[in-house]
């Protein structure tokens, strides 16, 4: 066991513990802003999905019910511009982060092959590559890296930490390399619903894979956009024979999506209006935040889109990390994220509206 932990880097959340114990002891509690986990209601048109599927006593199939491809299929057709998609074109997962990390040992990966992800990223895409014993491979731009050796490409637009957004014609140009070289390219949309000052696009549409769906796998998530990370419910779509192939995998090793959660994320991808209401609540934190920290001295880069904003005051980040902590206000060291993020902190905007305001308050 520890010869497979060993492989692992340090869990970075432990390295913030000390600052949260300066937040906690702020006379008015602490102010959240690091995770970004959600904290609204889960809509009642999704919890009523669940409860009604409560008495599931048998086991659930790892493709989902009819219901749930359909689901699935139906909300890329509308939502993300896919055409021609059918049930073989998706595949319901335990979770965005459980597919992540164990996305290269599902595909057979290991010593000898490489995993690339952006210079600045999700740390599970490394830790995905290390598990399976391949070399992780970081990126400016992908099209500038040698393909020999290369069988997995992460892309992650919107991105996670810094919100940046890829342009249609970027992820255009980026696909099309990766078909020529043979390598297969999996896209972390999980925060497409989500743009604020830009339209994100999924590497399924049309104008960018000019609608085949070879080599190029989507992933998405209902975390964020229905406050459902508490179900685990996500899922992954695109290219066929990809899917068929970890289906078959993932029937062996019992990844199973539960039941009730089948029936939530039906009715979750079903409803547009619980997804507007969310997102206008996201927009009113994320506007007084970046009012306050911009009026504070900070510096936003990149942030149109996702539930983060990447912020500096040029300075190394474990200093504004201390320094925000004293305030009783936890934010994200970038250097999670890699060490171009040693001068920025991510600060999450998924805080409660009275602990946004209160961080603003603090911030003024």
């Amino acid at each position: 066991m520890s010869a497979v932990s060993s492989r692992l880097p340090v869990f970075p959340w432990d390295k913030l513990e000390p600052y949260k114990k300066t937040a906690l002891a702020h006379p008015d509690g602490i102010v959240d802003l690091s995770v970004g986990t959600p904290v609204d209601p889960v809509p009642a048109l999704i919890q009523e999905a669940l409860v009604a599927a409560a008495d599931s006593p048998g086991y659930p199939t790892v493709w989902g019910t009819p219901a749930l491809r359909d689901a699935l299929t139906d909300w890329c057709g509308r939502r993300l511009g896919a055409t021609g998609f059918a049930n073989e074109n998706v595949l319901p997962v335990v979770g965005s982060k459980e597919l992540v990390a164990w996305l290269p040992t599902q595909l057979g990966l290991g010593a000898g092959d490489k995993v690339a992800y952006p210079r600045l990223a999700y740390p599970t895409y490394e830790v995905g590559a290390r598990l399976c014993g391949a070399e992780a491979v970081v990126y400016d731009d992908p099209t500038e890296l040698d393909p020999a050796g290369l069988k997995l490409l992460w892309l992650n637009s919107p991105s996670n930490p810094t919100g940046e957004v890829l342009p249609k014609d970027e992820l255009t140009r980026i696909v099309a390399w990766a078909r020529e070289h043979g390598v297969l390219v999996f896209s972390d949309e999980c925060y497409l619903e989500l743009g604020w000052e830009a339209d994100p696009v999924s590497v399924l549409h049309p104008d960018v894979c000019g609608g085949s769906y070879e080599g190029i796998v989507a992933v998405h998530s209902l975390s964020k956009r229905s406050n459902l990370a508490g179900y685990r419910a996500a899922f992954i779509a695109g290219d066929a024979a990809v899917l068929g192939e970890l289906l078959q995998i993932r029937k062996h090793g019992g990844m199973m999506t539960a039941a009730p959660v089948q029936a939530a994320t039906v009715a979750a991808l079903g409803d547009d209006a619980h997804v507007a209401e969310q997102r206008e609540r996201y927009a009113a934190r994320r506007a007084a935040l970046k009012a306050a920290l911009e009026a504070h001295g900070f510096r936003i880069e990149h942030s149109e889109a996702s539930l983060y904003l990447w912020a500096t005051r040029d300075e190394p980040c474990w200093d504004t990390v201390a320094y925000l902590a004293e305030k009783g206000v936890l934010v994200a060291p970038g250097d999670f994220y890699g060490e171009a993020g040693a001068r920025f902190v991510r600060v999450a905007f998924t805080a409660t509206d009275e602990r946004v305001a209160a961080a603003v308050k603090r911030l003024s």
